[in-house]
């Protein structure tokens, strides 16, 4: 029996990011072992600024699929690459068995304030979206700020773009993490209103280190609440605690989203299984057979 047909349709997929060193990558698999008896929809492997993991990102997806037996999908990105360079590591995922690219702008190199296409490069998402339908029937997702990008004009603009995105090919939206439901939702109907009918997924990021998400968040554009800071009060030497407020405060999140009809979540894992496995089995999901033992030791 599996975790979707025990909760009337509820969906879920996570993400990882690729390892440096023996040890991470250890933890990595440990963490996908826990999770995968969670069925995700897919699982997907991020992309360094500048397509500084290229390799690890393409050995971690594979290897997902092949080893692990779960629908990988790998992030692609316009950084530091030109089009000839892209296209041919999207061929190799087609060759690999892969079918589903998370087509993203990019993150500036370390050290560079703003992206600068590659002269022989994709000049934005939008241009790779279309290039990647031109190499092979690709599933697509793409990603949307529900409260607004850093370098959009505005939320208009932005949500001028994320529809031309859709309108390039793209099957699906997976959103920048955020903790008001209402910001969602109210992006959910803008969007709606502006006719994008494909799925709109939230993205979900289980918070354990309060000072380093609001100073992340103040880069990507995402607002942190001030009851975040209540709820996090007084625990910086008590991660045990900080991981159960954690949970509870991500399953509360997803609850309210739930009970406004959204039945799938897109985990952003930090290559932390536990905290992610304990706001499912709070939604309602169950293991399908025996998850493996607990990853997550330190804060």
């Amino acid at each position: 029996m599996t975790a979707e047909n025990q909760t009337a349709g509820l969906q879920v997929s996570f993400e990882f990011f690729p390892t440096k060193t023996p040890e991470s990558e250890a933890s990595l698999w440990r963490a996908v072992e826990r999770l995968a008896p969670m069925a995700p929809r897919f699982v997907s492997v991020t992309y360094g600024a500048g397509g500084s993991t290229r390799e690890r990102t393409h050995q971690t997806v594979v290897r997902l699929q092949t080893e692990a037996g779960l629908q990988a999908a790998a992030h692609l990105t316009c950084v530091g690459a030109s089009r000839a360079d892209v296209d041919d590591v999207a061929k190799r995922y087609w060759q690999a068995g892969i079918r589903h690219i998370v087509a993203l702008r990019g993150d500036p190199p370390a050290g560079e304030e703003r992206f600068e296409p590659h002269p022989d490069g994709y000049q934005d998402s939008v241009a790779l979206i279309a290039g990647l339908r031109q190499i092979a029937d690709f599933e697509i997702s793409v990603g949307a700020y529900p409260e607004i990008h850093p370098d959009a004009q505005s939320a208009q603009a932005d949500l001028d773009y994320l529809k031309r995105k859709v309108d390039a090919g793209a099957n699906r939206v997976i959103t920048q993490y955020f903790f008001d439901p209402d910001v969602y939702l109210r992006f959910l109907d803008r969007a709606h209103g502006a006719g994008l009918s494909v799925p709109i997924v939230p993205g979900i990021l289980p918070v354990t280190n309060y000072t380093t998400v609001k100073r992340f968040s103040a880069q990507c554009g995402a607002s942190v609440p001030a009851w975040m800071a209540h709820l996090f009060e007084g625990l910086e030497e008590d991660p045990t605690t900080r991981r159960m407020v954690a949970a509870v405060a991500a399953a509360e999140q997803c609850n309210r989203l739930k009970g406004a009809g959204i039945d799938e979540f897109h985990f952003y894992t930090l290559n932390r299984a536990d905290l992610t496995y304990a706001i499912c089995h709070i939604l309602g999901l169950r293991a399908s057979g025996e998850a493996a033992a607990s990853d997550d030791r330190a804060a």
